[in-house]
C-alpha cells in the first residue's frame, strides 16, 4: 500500500499501483483516500497540494458533521476545490427522539438489504438511498484537474465504498479492491485515537473495542458480488443513475496508468 504519512491524518494512501484485470495498473497521483482532514498541518498541506498535486477534496461526511467539526484547512487553499457529497441520509434539525427513531429504522433497513452482513447492507444503502451523492462523488473524481482526495471520518466505510467503486470502474482486480479496503485495519488504533478526541465522534466510540471497527474482507467481497448480482456490475449501476458512456470512459482512463 502506498501510505502517505501526515501529521494530522493517519489513514491516508495513494491508490496508484493497483493491478487491473487486463495486466495494467492504476496511476499514482490521481486518487487518494483519507480519514478526517480537519487536523492537517501546514506541512501536510504542502505535501498534498505541492508534492502530490491535490486539487479536489471530496468530503463524504454529513452536513451535521461538517457543522460540528468546522472548516478544514484545505478549504482555504487557493486552487483546491472542495465538494460535499454526503452519502448518508441527512437528519437536519430533527429532534433527538426523531433522529434516534430514524437511526433504528435505518439499521433495520440495512439488515433487510443483506441479512448475512449488516455492514454490506449499510453500504448498499448508499446506492439505494443516496445515488445522486454517490454518482456526484465519482463525477468530482472524474473531473478533478489534479489528484482527488476522498475522505469521511475514519476513511473506512463511506470512503471505502466510493473508492472501491472508482477502482472497479478502472478495472482493478476484485482481490486488490478488497485488500485496499482491509488495509485500513493497519491504522485502526490511530484512527480510533483521533476520533475519540473529537466531540463529534467520541460518544459513538465509547465502550466499543477497536476490533468492533475493523474492516472485514467478507464485507467488501459481498458488496462487490451484490453490485454484480443486483445491478449488472459497476457499469450497470452507474448507467442506471446517469453516469455512463463518456463519463465512465473518462474516469477509467483517468485512473489507469496506460
Amino acid at each position: 500500500m502506498a501510505w502517505i504519512d501526515l501529521e494530522g491524518a493517519v489513514n491516508v494512501r495513494d491508490l496508484g499501483g493497483l493491478p487491473t484485470e487486463d495486466g495494467q495498473q492504476t496511476a499514482y497521483g490521481r486518487l487518494l483516500r483519507s480519514d478526517n482532514l480537519q487536523d492537517l498541518s501546514p506541512s501536510d498541506i504542502t505535501t498534498l497540494v505541492d508534492g502530490i498535486g491535490v486539487t479536489t477534496v471530496v468530503d463524504l461526511r454529513t452536513t451535521g458533521e461538517l457543522e460540528t467539526e468546522g472548516p478544514a484547512p484545505l478549504e482555504a487553499v487557493p486552487g483546491v476545490r472542495y465538494v460535499h457529497h454526503p452519502v448518508l441520509p441527512e437528519l437536519g434539525s430533527r429532534t433527538d427522539a426523531v433522529a434516534e427513531a430514524l437511526l433504528v429504522k435505518k439499521i433495520e433497513q440495512d439488515r433487510a438489504r443483506y441479512p448475512e452482513d449488516i455492514t454490506c447492507g449499510h453500504y448498499l444503502g448508499y446506492l439505494e438511498d443516496r445515488p445522486g451523492e454517490v454518482t456526484g462523488a465519482l463525477r468530482s473524481i472524474t473531473n478533478s484537474e489534479g489528484a482527488a482526495i476522498v475522505h469521511c471520518a475514519a476513511g473506512k466505510d463511506r470512503t471505502g465504498v466510493i473508492t472501491a467503486m472508482a477502482l472497479a470502474v478502472a478495472g482493478v482486480r476484485s482481490e486488490a479492491i478488497v485488500a485496499d479496503y482491509t488495509a485500513t485495519a493497519d491504522r485502526m488504533d490511530a484512527i480510533i485515537g483521533r476520533l475519540r478526541k473529537s466531540r463529534t465522534y467520541a460518544d459513538d466510540l465509547n465502550g466499543k473495542p477497536v476490533s468492533a471497527h475493523l474492516p472485514r474482507p467478507e464485507t467488501m467481497e459481498a458488496f462487490l458480488r451484490q453490485l454484480n448480482a443486483r445491478y449488472g456490475g459497476i457499469a450497470g449501476w452507474l448507467a442506471g443513475h446517469g453516469f455512463g458512456g463518456d463519463e465512465f470512459s473518462k474516469l477509467r482512463a483517468r485512473l489507469r496508468q496506460d
